[in-house]
């Protein structure tokens, strides 16, 4: 039996010798390395935070104190130390542990959400409830650097600073990466920080030489000391924390855990906000994460444990991207790029490394890259920025006021857009296509496959007018699915038999709506499919169509509530159009994590269900083909 094995929360940390804590550090790591290899995860970052978390949960009383981890996937030895490392054979599959807080896993996790930069305002939040409430209980908040480029974290900084009975530890745990390395005038304070030397080092030595001067030192050095700010941050910008008013202790290795232990004991003593410089490095302590130059082991897939190859993803979705953006760059010297601290997730990597005068990675700052991609565009470029579906929605105001209003020519590319699965409900792209829906002018595109990836990122970067968006998901495109026909721009994908039934597919939806159709002329029923290729503004040649079916089906991989199926359906009702109509997307929840196609089959979004729905559907009308259904009865039996 392990040192791990007996822990059953953070007090069992407390009796333990200090070889036992060694051996427990290094227990923590195998295990790591043992449940992420087969199924992939956040090996990096928490192989990099093992004592750091130990140092915490051994000076602090979880879950009286609280503790908010920015962002959630470092909190993998978190979980362990509270009483689930037992549990991590089933880390992030369905039903097992998720790979960020969850609150229904243990009372140690508060908060879920796993977009950067949020930590702060939470913990700043949480205690000044527990100051008014007379509550004496500390909240420690672990942010690494990368989530500091965030502009929410500097507005929490600024509030933190005046709040001076919030007993708030903030742990910076700087290992100079959010995905990649950081960049940014922050990080380069925090990178003076990690490699200078303290100040009081310096002060202290100067201190003793002028001493040692007969008359003249003493006051040479009284003289010094009275300009100890400006030497301070001269030698060690620790300045930039504490010209906020902040008490800082730091700069401590974060791989030392006495080390960070003193330096936390010493914050908690202070009764106020007070930051504590770890530095760490990401993937320590095991040499195939080390020496990854890429992201240390970031976000890995499934690799073998003993040499750290990773199992080849194959072609995805992103690849068409990647590939399409630099020959777009070779044809347009006006195309610049932008990402927000996700150069290699996002595929724009090949661009920088062609094109770097051309690249942007503002760190993890949507909104500021929504903005600066606008003032790009007014100063006669064309931006396309790169980011993950969810994490549009931080940038939602600037996209609308600050893009749009002005009717600026740029092109958003939305990566992981739809279901994305194992990494929960805060990554699922299922909000992009309802939220844009109300921005004026926007252009929405959805790609069924690769070939249409490239076409349709090709098409909106020729749209100077007005901001294009171009979404789709994680993992391997289908199959190229070809046109039959086109319709005044809409792809016509099936035509087969009476026109029965009208299926609009949209996006990655289009080859599980070809599958539909097959299970429908089996039945004996007409169908059209078609692909609108974009998706907002609703192509006239789907009104008409629709008039011409007896049925119109709408399927999509985002929140049914104000996607591309309401939206239609309330153009068609504009139209006079009172075709019934059934509606098949996601449900507006938080999905639990699993794999992707495992909770299309939990909603419903399979081919099977949506093609038993629509015999079922058909069925009812009969032969009836004058009484139809009023368009604002939507089909309430509809099959999600």
């Amino acid at each position: 039996m392990g040192v791990l094995d007996a822990i059953s929360g953070p007090r069992d940390l407390r009796r333990l010798s200090d070889d036992e804590l060694e051996t427990l550090a290094s227990e923590i790591r195998d295990l790591l390395i043992s449940s992420c290899a087969p199924v992939g995860g956040h090996l990096g970052p928490n192989l990099g935070v093992v004592e750091l978390t130990m140092a915490i949960h051994r000076t602090f009383d979880s879950p009286r104190d609280r503790v908010v981890w920015d962002t959630g996937h470092q909190a993998y030895v978190h979980k362990m130390l509270t009483g689930r490392a037992a549990q991590f054979d089933r880390l992030r599959v369905e039903g097992g542990l998720s790979g960020y807080p969850s609150r229904e896993e243990s009372p140690h996790d508060l908060v879920e959400n796993s977009h950067a930069s949020t930590a702060l305002s939470y913990a700043d939040g949480l205690a000044k409830a527990y100051a008014i409430r007379g509550e004496d209980r500390h909240v420690v908040a672990v942010i690494g650097d990368g989530a500091l480029t965030g502009g929410m974290a500097w507005e929490a900084l600024n509030n933190i600073a005046v709040a001076n009975r919030s007993k708030l530890v903030i742990v910076v745990n700087d290992n100079g990466r959010s995905y990649t390395p950081t960049i940014g005038g922050l990080t380069t304070a925090l990178t003076s920080l990690r490699t200078s030397p303290r100040y009081e080092q310096v002060l202290d030595l100067v201190k003793r030489r002028l001493n040692a001067v007969p008359g003249v030192g003493p006051a040479a050095y009284d003289a010094l000391h009275a300009m100890k700010k400006g030497l301070k941050d001269a030698v060690a910008p620790q300045g930039l924390f504490e010209d906020l008013g902040l008490k800082y202790v730091g700069p401590v290795d974060g791989h030392d855990r006495a080390a960070v232990e003193h330096a936390l004991s010493q914050a908690k003593k202070f009764n106020g906000p007070v930051i504590v410089h770890a530095l760490t490095r990401k993937g320590f302590g095991y040499d195939a994460a080390e020496r990854h130059e890429a992201d240390q082991f970031h976000q890995v897939g499934p690799f073998d444990p003993d040499s750290g190859e990773q199992e080849s993803k194959g072609t995805i979705w992103t690849n068409a991207f990647t590939d399409e953006i630099v020959r777009i760059g070779q044809r347009r010297q006006d195309v610049v790029a932008i990402t927000a601290a996700m150069m290699h997730p996002v595929g724009l990597h090949q661009f920088q490394a062609r094109f770097p005068e051309r690249t942007f990675d503002v760190g993890i700052a949507e909104q500021h890259a929504a903005t600066s991609a606008a003032g790009l565009a007014m100063g006669g470029l064309h931006p396309v920025v790169a980011i993950y579906a969810t994490f549009l929605n931080r940038a939602f105001d600037q996209v609308l006021m600050d893009c749009a209003l002005h009717k600026c020519g740029v092109t958003f590319v939305l990566d992981r857009a739809g279901v994305t699965g194992d990494d929960g409900a805060s990554h699922n792209g299922m909000w992009d296509m309802s939220i844009l829906q109300v921005v004026p002018g926007l252009r929405l595109a959805a790609p069924r496959d690769a070939t249409r990836v490239r076409e349709l990122l090709n098409e909106a970067v020729d749209v100077e007018d007005a901001p294009t968006v171009l979404r789709f998901p994680k993992g391997p495109p289908p199959a190229d699915v070809p046109a039959v026909d086109t319709i005044s721009g809409v792809d016509v994908l099936v035509r087969n038999g009476t026109k029965d039934v009208l299926v609009v597919a949209v996006g990655a939806m289009a080859s599980t709506a070809v599958e539909v159709a097959d299970r429908l002329v089996a039945q004996g029923i007409g169908v059209t499919v078609v692909d609108p290729r974009w998706v907002k503004p609703v192509n006239p040649a789907i009104v008409d169509l629709a008039r011409q079916h007896r049925l119109v089906v709408s399927i999509e991989d985002n929140g049914e509530t104000g996607g591309c199926g309401a939206v239609l359906l309330q153009t068609l009702n504009a139209a006079g159009v009172h075709t019934p109509f059934q509606l098949h997307a996601i449900p507006q929840q938080f999905l639990a994590h699993a794999k992707r196609g495992r909770i299309l089959e939990q909603i419903g979004l399979t081919p099977q269900a949506i093609a038993l729905g629509i015999v079922e559907h058909i069925t009812a009308l009969g032969d009836d083909r004058v009484g139809r259904t009023s368009r604002a009865a939507v089909d309430a039996d509809r099959t999600l």
